[in-house]
């Protein structure tokens, strides 16, 4: 019986150039530590912070952790934690950065400030005492009172999430791993940071929209 000849394979040189080419990319881009977006489990499984579960800044930050390392359980008792997440200070604050040759505020900068440190459950630094800043500026128009409170709560609330972000992606690094399994040569942290991570974080709340004319000056708005 007839067979036809079986002809040979053939890829196109154009196709197999490509290939290469994404090979190539991704190996330079695992030698540069990039991974594709997804989960990335810390290096311990217990985790305690001084963050309130209720507020919103705490609540935020542990939905994220626990949505990127899933095998993460925070724990209530410090005891019981492989490590600590202790946030030093929260501080949300608006300056006047351009006023008019009548003397009136036309735009402000919002800043908020996130100081924070990982430490294992000996006390050794993880991550030193690290500060993180969101800045944002809003134009002023004290005609338009109602709208610019809005869009001034929108804006905090953006970089909060912005900052949250942040602070995973410095928990979830290679630094971090590496410092993990490395622990027993790490320097300790200091008594008044050790006494920190044991004392409950300041609750947060979002700073309250201004409702006077003109917007509070710094002084007068609260720190957390």
């Amino acid at each position: 019986m007839y067979q036809p000849a079986l002809r040979p394979s053939f890829v196109s040189p154009r196709l197999g150039l490509r290939g290469l080419v994404c090979v190539v990319l991704l190996a330079a881009l695992a030698a540069c530590g990039f991974r594709l977006k997804g989960t990335s489990p810390l290096p311990f499984d217990t985790l305690y912070t001084n963050m309130p579960e209720n507020s919103a800044f705490g609540a935020d930050l542990r939905r994220l952790i626990v949505a990127t390392s899933p095998n993460t359980r925070f724990v209530e008792d410090v005891s019981e934690a492989q490590a600590r997440l202790t946030q030093l200070s929260l501080q949300r604050s608006m300056r006047e950065i351009a006023i008019s040759p009548e003397g009136n505020v036309e735009e402000y900068e919002l800043n908020l400030v996130f100081v924070f440190q990982l430490t294992d459950a000996q006390g050794r630094q993880l991550l030193p005492p690290t500060t993180l800043r969101a800045t944002r500026e809003v134009p002023y128009d004290p005609d338009a009172l109602q709208a610019k409170q809005g869009e001034i709560g929108s804006l905090f609330q953006e970089m909060q999430r912005s900052l949250i972000d942040r602070i995973v992606r410095r928990l979830t690094s290679p630094e971090v791993h590496e410092a993990y399994q490395h622990r027993e040569s790490l320097p300790r942290e200091t008594d008044a940071e050790a006494q920190a991570s044991e004392v409950p974080a300041p609750r947060d709340e979002m700073m309250p929209s201004p409702d006077l004319t003109p917007l509070p000056s710094p002084s007068m708005v609260p720190t957390y």
